[in-house]
C-alpha cells in the first residue's frame, strides 16, 4: 500500500508540475503567431509527419502549443519549440480527416506570457498513400564534390536513409533517379563522368548500361518510365555552366545539343525517331499516364552561352505505340515558346490523366537556375492553362512530381533565400485548385534547415522504400562493365 500511495503521489506531482508550466494570465495578441515553417492555413494528409515548428522570435524563453481537432482529440506541448509525438499526432490527424485542427500558440518572454490568435491546419480526406520521397542532396557549389547523395525520406516520420552517396562511388556525379509511377521496383539512375552509365534496376536486379552508340551523341539522362515498365525515355545531351558577374544572377546552365530516345529494357535496344533526333534541342521527356504519348520540350539551336536569352522551349508531344515499339509520324506543339516569348519545360502528367504540370520561365531549359521559373498547370480535358499562383514566388519553383493517387504534389523552391532549394508539398482537388504549400516537416525545423548546407532537387514520391545494393553499384561502377545497347 505504501508503494501504491507513493506512486499515486508521484503521478499527481508530475501532473501538477506539467500544468503549472503552462501560460499564466497571458496577454492576448491581435495577430497570428510568426512561426517557422509557416504552417498557418495549410492542408495536409493525415499520414504526414508532425508539423513541428519554431517561433520566429528566437529570444522567447519557451512556447506552449495546444492543437484541438474539430472532430475530437487534443495535443499539448510545452518547450523550446512545438515538438509533437509522432503516434499522438497521427492519432489526432486520422481522427480529424476531412476536418481541421485549431492551433493555439502562447510564448513566454521575460516572465510574461502572450497568447496569439488561433490558426487552422486542414486535414485532407485524401491520404498520401506513398511511403516517402526520394531526392538528391547536393551542395550548390557547381562542381562534383561535397558528398552528393540520393536519399529517401519516410513521410510519416522524420527518418531519412541514404540510397547511394559519393562516399560509395567517389568522384562521380549521379542524378536523374526515376521510379515508375512512384514504384521503386522499376528504377533508373544516371552517373556522369569516368565510368559513367545508366543503371536500370528491375525487381531488385541491377544492370548498368552504356547508352551511347555510334548513332547517338551522348549517354542518356533526364529519364522517365513508360507506365508498363519496359521502356525508359531518355534525353541525350551535354550540360554546361556559365557564370555571371555583377548582374545579381549567379549561373546559367545550358545544353549544346540534346535529343530524345527510348530504351527497351528487355532487349537493350534504343528506339529512335528522326523527329526527336534533329538539330533542335529535344529535352525532358515524360510519358502520358496511359503511355500513348511522349511529352518533351524543344528549342532552336543558338550560340550559347552568348545567346542564352534566345533559348525558348516549346512543349510538344509525339505518339508512342508500346506494343510495336515505334513513335508516331507527327509532332503536336502544345505551347509555343518563341511565339509567347517563354520557355516551357519539365512536363509532368498526373497519373490519373487529368493534369499536366510544367515550368514556365523567360528563357532556358534548366529552370532551377532561373529566378522567374514558375509552375503552371494544363487541364488535359480542356487544354486550358493557368499559373499556379498558390505555389509560385519571385524565386525559382521547379522539379515537381505527383503522388501515385494524383492528389498530392511535391516541388522544389528557392523561396527562402534564393540559393538553397527546399521541398514543399501541396494538394490538388478535382477542379485543379491547389492548397497553400508546406515545407517538408523536420523534427527541429529551424535547427535542421539552418545546419543543412545541401540543396534538394529531383524530388519524387515512392510508394515503398527503395532497396538498392550500394555495394553492388560500387562493384559494377569500378569493374567498368556495361551492357551495350544497339539501335532497333
Amino acid at each position: 500500500m505504501k508503494h501504491l500511495f507513493f506512486s499515486l503521489c508521484l503521478c499527481v506531482s508530475v501532473s501538477l508540475l506539467s500544468c503549472s508550466s503552462g501560460p499564466d494570465n497571458p496577454t492576448l495578441a491581435s495577430q497570428l503567431p510568426e512561426i517557422y515553417p509557416d504552417y498557418i492555413g495549410v492542408t495536409i494528409p493525415a499520414d504526414i509527419a508532425p508539423l513541428n515548428f519554431n517561433f520566429a522570435d528566437e529570444a522567447i524563453d519557451r512556447m506552449d502549443v495546444t492543437v484541438k481537432g474539430d472532430k475530437g482529440g487534443e495535443l499539448h506541448v510545452n518547450g523550446e519549440w512545438a515538438d509533437f509525438d509522432i503516434d499522438e499526432w497521427h492519432a489526432l490527424t486520422e481522427q480529424n480527416q476531412g476536418g481541421k485542427l485549431t492551433v493555439t500558440v502562447c510564448t513566454e518572454k521575460d516572465g510574461q506570457w502572450t497568447q496569439y490568435k488561433d490558426f487552422d491546419i486542414f486535414v485532407s480526406e485524401a491520404h498520401l498513400d506513398d511511403w516517402g520521397l526520394t531526392y538528391r542532396r547536393i551542395k550548390p557549389g557547381y562542381e562534383v564534390g561535397g558528398d552528393i547523395g540520393i536519399y529517401q525520406r519516410e513521410l510519416g516520420s522524420f527518418d531519412e536513409y541514404a540510397i547511394i552517396t559519393e562516399t560509395v562511388v567517389p568522384g562521380r556525379c549521379f542524378n536523374c533517379h526515376t521510379a515508375n509511377r512512384t514504384n521503386p521496383n522499376r528504377l533508373t539512375m544516371q552517373m556522369r563522368g569516368e565510368g559513367g552509365g545508366t543503371m536500370i534496376q528491375k525487381d531488385g536486379h541491377q544492370m548498368w548500361v552504356e547508352t551511347k552508340t555510334d548513332s547517338t551523341k551522348a549517354a542518356g539522362s533526364y529519364s522517365y518510365w513508360h507506365p508498363q515498365g519496359d521502356y525508359v525515355a531518355l534525353a541525350v545531351n551535354s550540360v554546361h555552366q556559365a557564370f555571371f558577374t555583377g548582374t545579381g544572377q549567379r549561373i546559367e546552365v545550358y545544353h549544346t545539343f540534346s535529343n530524345v530516345e527510348v530504351l527497351d529494357t528487355r532487349t537493350n535496344e534504343l528506339i529512335l525517331s528522326p523527329l526527336l533526333q534533329t538539330d533542335d534541342l529535344e529535352i525532358f521527356p515524360a510519358f502520358s499516364h496511359d503511355g500513348k504519348w511522349l511529352y518533351y520540350s524543344t528549342s532552336k539551336p543558338c550560340r550559347v552561352p552568348a545567346e542564352y536569352e534566345k533559348v525558348k522551349c516549346s512543349l510538344c508531344r509525339i505518339a508512342f505505340d508500346a506494343e510495336k515499339g515505334v513513335f508516331g509520324e507527327t509532332v503536336d506543339t502544345l505551347l509555343n515558346g518563341p511565339a509567347t516569348d517563354k520557355s516551357y519545360v519539365l512536363a509532368r502528367p498526373s497519373y490519373d490523366g487529368r493534369w499536366l504540370m510544367y515550368c514556365a520561365s523567360s528563357r532556358g531549359n534548366f529552370p532551377v537556375s532561373q529566378n522567374d521559373a514558375d509552375l503552371w498547370l494544363m487541364d488535359l480535358k480542356t487544354g486550358e492553362n493557368r499559373e499556379l499562383k498558390e505555389l509560385n514566388t519571385p524565386q525559382s519553383e521547379s522539379y515537381h512530381n505527383w503522388s501515385e493517387n494524383s492528389r498530392w504534389l511535391v516541388f522544389s523552391s528557392k523561396r527562402e533565400d534564393g540559393m538553397y532549394t527546399k521541398l514543399y508539398l501541396a494538394t490538388i482537388d478535382e477542379q485543379g485548385r491547389v492548397s497553400k504549400p508546406f515545407l517538408l516537416p523536420q523534427r527541429h525545423p529551424r535547427k535542421f534547415y539552418r545546419e543543412m548546407m545541401d540543396a534538394y532537387n529531383c524530388p519524387d514520391f515512392t510508394k515503398s522504400k527503395v532497396e538498392l545494393d550500394a555495394h553492388e553499384a560500387y562493384r559494377q561502377v569500378f569493374d567498368n562493365k556495361r551492357e551495350h545497347v544497339k539501335i532497333r
